[in-house]
């Protein structure tokens, strides 16, 4: 489904409460792509993420579909509230927005997503997602993203559903070397694992208190 103009689904004052509310100086869909949040010298950090809990919790579904309909702030944003509260009643249209890859950015939050949500359910959205866009070496979409939030689920299910990306000269390592000659920079899988777990450990953290 094509992204739709506010006006059009009545959401304009749901994106000014909850995409583009302002931290800093920073809207909130931009502290959230960025991690800032993640940086203990980032002093704002506790007041960003009390109305970030607030909100995940607050948010209508209706207001939350309102946004998944929008453009890629509003998608990144709606993905991010709809993880920080578990609300797996979202896991088909969050996966069906990964694997359309419609807009920019907003994949690696639906990986977010899905890695809370963290049952074999997502595990097999994340498995699609790769089987489909990692043999397009030619894409740099969320494969990253995608793989870590996999790995952070293989290890919390005792599954082994990334071996077969992982594997040496495997569509892991083909997709890096597409990357790499676009130039984009080189990841590994122990780094994608390492982020998903600091945003998944932040929003547990934060939800336990």
């Amino acid at each position: 489904m094509p992204s739709r103009h506010p006006e059009e689904i009545g959401c304009g004052h749901v994106v000014e409460r909850y995409v583009t509310r302002m931290y800093a100086g920073l809207p909130r869909y931009l502290v959230l792509n960025s991690g800032r949040f993640l940086s203990p010298r980032w002093r704002h950090t506790n007041r960003f993420t009390r109305h970030l809990l607030a909100d995940a919790a607050t948010i209508t579904d209706e207001e939350l579909e309102a946004l998944l309909e929008y453009e890629w702030r509003s998608r990144l944003t709606a993905a991010w509230l709809v993880g920080v509260d578990r609300r797996e009643r979202f896991r088909a249209r969050i996966g069906d927005l990964l694997l359309a890859s419609e807009v920019c950015y907003a994949g690696s939050a639906y990986c977010f997503a899905l890695a809370r949500f963290g049952t074999h359910a997502d595990a097999d959205i994340l498995t699609a997602y790769l089987d489909h866009y990692l043999p397009r070496t030619d894409l740099h979409y969320d494969q990253p993203a995608a793989l870590g939030a996999l790995l952070r689920l293989d290890a919390r299910l005792g599954t082994h559903h990334a071996d077969r990306f992982t594997e040496p000269n495997g569509l892991w390592d083909e997709w890096v070397r597409g990357a790499e000659h676009q130039g984009y920079p080189s990841y590994t899988p122990a780094e994608q694992r390492r982020w998903t777990d600091l945003l998944c450990e932040f929003a547990n953290g934060w939800a336990r208190r």
